[in-house]
């Protein structure tokens, strides 16, 4: 629930916390056919029939590829002293191999030195959703050949990039990738084959590995290497051992998948045997999981809302609330004995439950989880109905309610020993929310999509006082 609207006490942060904002390529940047670029299988699902809001797609998105400067300036007048953007990979390498397009490396350069120049801290990320169509054509990730042009891109960027940005990111969000991508289908390339999807996840996380050693063999040692994961906080809806069994598997899937090899080099036992019925995980060859292992100087993590599930009733229709879009086929291979439920409390437009308290859990998770390892917030945000006053404003007082209520928790963390060292808001601007095309609003700045003109929400000035004061203002229209 929502945070009291009279805290007690000002809630202070550590004075290097970062402030920042996020976005990713396909979201904003549009250009999709200039200097180069060639379509990513996200430009190919969204203009597929019935796959995306009213047919919409990121042709032009919010246009930031020509007004990245204006976008820049207003970042450093709201306040960030951070921003978080993913590279368009087939704007680097329109086919997924070979030399880099100079000009597409150019925009980042051009876009690093602007962020410089307002003293904004960049954080890239390699990949955000967007793979070379060309490289979905030869199988996408389920095949074993994506992993290792991912490691070429990223040394081609690291090149590029790492004398002068510090903070890298190989993956974002590889569950979804791998489970809405290739199991249930809502997000691009659109293939729903559930053994396909754990081919895609163990693929991403070799990606990663290849990747960060090719950015520590490009970079400077200084530099920053992560991966953002959306961990998904799984509740059980009773104590029951068969609620508890649910728990444990959707954990596995929504999370060991991933942190295991990543942090622990190995994958869970019990994934391997909720699995058993869709593969023998005969693709995972040895060296693998060393290969995966490789020691991080960060993680990312991206929080929404939590997962409340149960033991199906074999004698009912189980109840589909998982959050990620309609589908008949489901995102969670192997877990057809597992129901999902609505958390109850207050929603956003996504539908999806207001709890800070997940996301506190989710960071005291990982301080057990990787001692010793520095944490980012590297989404954490809500989609609401935001309109213009008719004066012109935008006042989103629930939007700062739900940013209160999530600082909060992250400094709770902080207080409880967590090494929490940077938060970034999703997003930086309303933008192409993917399947749901406009119809969802999540940024803390307004985009009117006829003008694309910008203007910063109440949320935003909200936002950018807890930035310059390092003190989170009180929830109040600004």
């Amino acid at each position: 629930m929502p945070e009291p609207a009279t805290p007690a006490t000002p809630v202070t942060f550590p004075p290097a916390f970062l402030w920042g904002a996020a976005t990713s390529a396909y979201q904003i940047e549009g250009a999709a056919r200039e200097d180069g670029r060639t379509p990513s299988i996200w430009d190919t699902f969204s203009h597929t029939p019935g796959k995306t809001a009213g047919g919409e797609h990121g042709d032009i998105a919010v246009d930031h590829y020509h007004r990245y400067r204006d976008d820049v300036a207003m970042m450093a007048d709201i306040g960030l002293n951070a921003y978080r953007f993913s590279v368009s990979w087939s704007r680097v390498q329109p086919t997924g191999r070979g030399p880099a397009v100079q000009r597409g490396l150019d925009f980042y350069r051009k876009l690093v030195d602007e962020l410089l120049s307002k003293g904004i801290k960049p954080a890239v990320t390699l990949y955000h959703w967007d793979l070379p169509q060309e490289l979905e054509d030869a199988g996408g990730w389920p095949e074993r050949d994506t992993a290792y042009r991912f490691a070429e891109y990223a040394q081609i960027v690291g090149e590029a990039l790492g004398d002068r940005v510090e903070q890298w990111i190989t993956l974002n969000e590889p569950w979804c990738s791998a489970f809405l991508g290739y199991a249930s289908g809502v997000h691009a390339p659109g293939r729903t084959d559930p053994a396909a999807s754990l081919k895609a996840a163990h693929h991403l996380n070799l990606a990663h590995g290849l990747g960060a050693s090719a950015l520590r063999a490009a970079m400077p040692a200084r530099n920053s290497v992560a991966v953002s994961l959306n961990s998904s906080v799984v509740r059980p809806l009773s104590q029951d051992p068969a609620d508890l069994a649910a728990v444990r598997k959707i954990d596995d899937l929504a999370n060991g998948v991933f942190h295991g090899p990543m942090l622990h080099g190995a994958y869970p036992e019990s994934l391997f045997a909720a699995t058993e019925s869709l593969t023998d995980w005969s693709y995972v060859q040895d060296g693998d999981l060393a290969l995966i292992n490789q020691p991080l100087d960060a993680l990312g993590l991206n929080y929404y809302t939590p997962t409340l599930v149960s033991a199906a009733d074999p004698q009912a229709a189980a109840p589909r609330a998982d959050g990620h879009g309609s589908s008949d086929h489901s995102p969670w291979p192997a877990a057809e004995d597992v129901a999902f439920h609505q958390t109850p409390g207050e929603r956003t437009e996504m539908g999806w439950t207001i709890d800070p308290t997940g996301l506190h859990d989710l960071i005291m998770r990982y301080t057990r989880e990787a001692p010793g390892l520095p944490l980012y917030v590297t989404e954490n945000g809500a989609a609401y109905d935001d309109k213009p006053d008719p004066d012109g404003r935008v006042h989103d007082p629930e939007r700062i309610a739900y940013l209160h209520g999530h600082l909060r928790a992250v400094r709770r963390a902080i207080a409880e020993g967590a090494d929490v060292r940077g938060y970034f808001l999703w997003s930086l601007m309303d933008n192409f929310e993917w399947a749901y095309g406009y119809e969802k609003r999540f940024g803390a700045v307004y985009v009117d999509y006829t003008t694309l003109a910008r203007t910063p929400k109440s949320s935003a000035l909200w936002y950018g006082q807890a930035a310059r004061t390092g003190t989170l203002p009180a929830i109040s229209e600004i």
